[in-house]
């Protein structure tokens, strides 16, 4: 029945601006109306919705305003670089400087690669990638370089 996420949604301050981000990413405007735009991530499979509002600044909660695009493992060893060419810094996340990232996430049974940025203003963006599944064997976090060698 379920096939994936269709869509999710930000609070943005500046729909041109948050606009004009997404697209540096690479993603395509599917509609726009006044305080409303949709984004494609995947063009028929999903996409993001970017609402304008005055009340954009509410506390940070990964629950409201945290996104995590797909992406594989190469696009992920490369994912540091791209962002430097678009002007957009790597965030300091789980204690994990821009230096020490991506990084790997004990998700035991499974483990994940990410790399986290920020949207203008200011919403958590992932970038991850699934490097095992269904194996069970506790680790803790450590730099994907670290992960490649262990």
């Amino acid at each position: 029945m379920i096939k994936g996420i269709y869509e999710a949604h930000l609070p943005v301050s500046n729909l041109n601006v948050s606009i004009e981000f997404y697209k540096k990413l690479g993603l395509e405007l599917a509609y726009q109306q006044e305080k409303l735009a949709f984004i494609w991530i995947v063009k028929g499979e999903s996409w993001l919705g970017l609402w304008e509002s005055n009340e954009v600044h509410l506390p940070y909660h990964p629950s409201t305003r945290h996104l995590a695009f797909r992406v594989d493992i190469e696009g992920l060893e490369h994912a540091k670089e791209w962002l430097k060419e678009l002007n957009i810094p790597v965030r300091t996340s789980f204690g994990f400087t821009e230096e020490r990232q991506p990084l790997v996430l004990p998700n035991n049974p499974h483990a994940h690669g990410a790399i986290y940025f920020a949207d203008p203003d200011g919403n958590s963006i992932e970038l991850i990638c699934a490097l095992r599944l269904d194996v069970n064997e506790e680790f803790k976090m450590m730099t994907l370089e670290e992960w490649k060698v262990k």
